[in-house]
């Protein structure tokens, strides 16, 4: 593709003292033939830590997709290695991971971690490295901002779109059936920073007045204040920026104890990690929760099915919308390995930046930033099952739940 030509040395940067642990996955069986020893990928991940519970799917993605592209024979002929560190939700940590597996481990290919705040450093240790990185999640608005040349996200679309399918909903109810007033709490994070402000600038565009809007620190256990502080304002509307299930269940059940249940309640991110969110704060209580989700396991697009089926198999439950993104990623870097024939990072990059790859998701495709020119999906928990409700083509359920229910 013109004007992505790049020439120069990979700059290996410094890795830090701190010390971490390494998961090395292989396949099952069916090993790919070695011409050349096994070819190494490499990726951080918080298994440790307040989002370990989104990230463990994650991980189990990655893993599912690494068991079947040994089973069809590797990448270039050659066995797949899959090195991962643990970060513990950390900045620093992350860094010190990635350079370590650029520069002591000696990864051949590198795939993303978890969450805007974990990739939006470690995306730039990629690019440093001149090292394609293609990252599973992360959509704030400033990880593209950068001028990267080596970042693609896999996902359809990114955190500021993502609001746009419940706010399509919304406006398609008659207008004295919409809320007047609407809280904001989020965790202090790029993506849920980007999202939130999102909402409350559209909903504020509708006559929605904001009653409530404060940030917690991503160590937020206790959510008693928080949601003491949203109950007393009494929105008919809760836009939650959550990132995870620690603080998207932690706040529901601070609100339970409150006995405050607004009519709608909007979370990003922890109701789609679909295995310990019920669990988390009551099967029963899910009833008419929203959230947006890159994935449906419904969706008819080539090779869902199977993957839903391999993953279930596997880790004895159906996958969510983490591992989901974390198989999706795994397809983007494959296919760009198989179409380009070599792990020449430059003609890697220049071939994503100028084709499409089919996956899990849909067929997607990026701009010069690393940006997908997709949809997200609008999904609702109802009666014990994660539907999605928009867009239409999408949609596994043809009811919404509103006003939500009291909780249980």
């Amino acid at each position: 593709m013109p004007g992505f030509g790049r020439s120069g040395r990979r700059r290996t940067a410094m890795i830090s003292t701190a010390a971490a642990a390494l998961l090395v996955a292989t396949a099952c069986s069916g090993p790919a033939a070695d011409g050349g020893g096994s070819i190494k990928v490499g990726a951080s991940l918080p298994l440790s830590g307040p989002v370990a519970d989104a990230s463990k799917p994650a991980y189990e993605g990655y893993k599912v997709w690494l068991d079947e592209v040994n089973k069809d024979g590797g990448l270039l002929g050659r066995r797949v290695e899959l090195k991962v560190l643990d970060d513990g939700f950390d900045q620093n940590t992350v860094v010190t991971n990635y350079n370590r597996l650029i520069s002591q481990e000696r990864v051949d290919l590198l795939l993303g971690t978890f969450s805007s705040k974990l990739n939006l450093p470690a995306s730039a240790v990629a690019e440093r490295n001149k090292m394609l990185y293609v990252e599973p999640s992360g959509g704030a608005s400033e990880i593209f901002t950068r001028g990267y040349d080596y970042l693609f996200f896999a996902q359809p679309s990114t955190s500021v779109d993502l609001p746009e399918q419940f706010l399509a909903w919304l406006t398609s109810l008659p207008a004295d059936q919409r809320p007047r007033t609407a809280a904001y709490p989020t965790q202090d994070d790029p993506n849920t920073d980007v999202v939130i402000e999102e909402f409350r600038k559209e909903l504020t565009k509708l006559g929605v007045k904001s009653v409530y809007s404060e940030k917690y620190a991503p160590e937020t256990v206790n959510f008693d204040s928080i949601a003491g502080a949203v109950a007393r304002a009494e929105p008919e509307l809760v836009i939650h920026g959550a990132v995870g299930t620690g603080d998207g269940a932690g706040f529901v059940k601070a609100l339970q104890k409150q006995r405050f249940s607004p009519e709608i309640l909007f979370q990003t991110n922890s109701p789609s990690v679909t295995g310990s969110y019920p669990r988390a704060i009551g099967a029963k209580n899910t009833q008419g929760i929203f959230t947006t989700a890159a994935w449906s396991p419904k969706a008819g697009y080539p090779g869902n099915a199977e993957f839903v089926e391999k993953y279930t198999a596997a880790y004895g439950a159906a996958p969510s919308d983490d591992a989901a993104n974390a198989y999706t990623a795994g397809q983007v870097l494959e296919a760009a390995v198989k179409a380009v024939g070599s792990l020449d990072q430059d003609k890697l990059a220049d071939w994503l930046h100028s084709h499409t790859v089919q996956t899990i998701v849909g067929p997607l495709e990026w701009d010069e930033r690393g940006v997908p020119n997709g949809d997200m999906l609008l999904a609702q928990w109802q009666d014990g099952e994660f539907q999605i409700i928009a867009p239409e083509s999408q949609r596994t359920v043809d009811s919404v739940v509103n006003p939500k229910p009291e909780w249980s």
